[in-house]
């Protein structure tokens, strides 16, 4: 009796996980991007929350909780309910914080469970439009003559754009000093006035001045040619052979939630990004869509924060 008696509770138990399970999501989701609103990130997931909402028959409220390089978005989901019902929407930062912010309070490996690689967005190496710097060729060899004369903004110590500079400096065996605004629209601003020399810029940001002719575009960073700039080279074919860097998004889920629920998650999210209005709006923004597998995913991030625990050490990146 007494085993009979445990059996049913069981079946009973498991009966009432499956439905829970069978349920989810009863009520909206909260996606918390850890950067401002306005900014590309953001931008990106309310065009994947909305898509996302769709297929799962529940909204996806888009929280926008920015601050200290996104550390502070991403330890509110690393200490939230595992239940599915909180995300967070990273982007590379997610990869450099670790090694910048040794005492963080979250593990950004242990904590989270990546879902899905939702874009990869290419930097693209820009000048004021009236630089004497004509090719990257041009900018190398003035670096050469004068080396630590030749300046470059970034959005910040430890961004992505940051990094892409230090890697083309280290490729290209230059000395570049590097000048860090506090976000990319003020770096981008005195770009434009002539203030600074160069920066690497993600290109959902800094083509549309290109396009207007206040800015002069030198290379992009993608592995190949970005369709909306068919003539500009890349990196690698100015010489860098190998050189790729990308701005990246993506969603990760607290790292206890169960499996079922995070199979459904990214089967919904997979689904969403093959949509091809969704597709179409990433591109519009420079974005490349990618739609990943959790596996794929998790590996890439994996990958990430190697190269950059590389490229900072290499580079002597340390936090501001």
């Amino acid at each position: 009796m007494h085993i009979l008696r445990r059996t049913l509770a069981a079946l009973a138990l498991a009966t009432a996980a499956g439905a829970a399970v069978a349920a989810f999501p009863e009520r909206p989701i909260t996606l918390v991007v850890p950067y401002s609103a306005g900014g590309a990130a953001d931008a990106q997931s309310r065009l994947v929350a909305a898509k996302l909402g769709q297929r799962l028959g529940q909204q996806i409220v888009v929280e926008n909780k920015p601050g200290a390089s996104g550390t502070i978005g991403a330890a509110i989901v690393a200490r939230a309910n595992a239940d599915g019902y909180t995300l967070l929407y990273d982007a590379t930062a997610h990869a450099v914080n670790p090694i910048l912010y040794p005492s963080l309070s979250y593990d950004s490996k242990r904590d989270f469970r990546p879902l899905t690689l939702v874009s990869l967005t290419p930097n693209l190496l820009v000048v004021p439009v009236n630089s004497p710097y004509r090719t990257v060729a041009d900018l190398t060899a003035a670096a050469r003559r004068q080396p630590g004369q030749v300046n470059y903004a970034s959005p910040g110590n430890g961004t992505a754009q940051h990094i892409a500079a230090a890697l083309y400096a280290q490729r290209s065996g230059i000395e570049i000093t590097h000048i860090p605004y506090k976000g990319g629209a003020p770096a981008l601003t005195d770009l434009v006035g002539g203030q600074v020399d160069m920066m690497f810029s993600n290109m959902a940001a800094s083509y549309p001045l290109v396009k207007a002719n206040k800015l002069r575009a030198l290379a992009a960073t993608s592995r190949a040619r970005a369709d909306a700039l068919p003539d500009l080279p890349t990196l690698a074919e100015t010489g860098l052979t190998g050189y790729e860097v990308y701005e990246w998004n993506g969603i990760f889920a607290p790292a206890g939630v169960p499996d079922a629920i995070a199979g459904q998650l990214e089967q919904a999210l997979r689904a969403a990004m093959q949509d091809p209005s969704l597709r179409a709006s990433l591109k519009e923004l420079g974005a490349q869509p990618i739609g990943s597998s959790a596996q794929d995913f998790g590996a890439f991030v994996a990958e990430e924060m190697r190269r950059a625990a590389t490229v900072l050490a290499d580079s002597g990146i340390k936090r501001d």
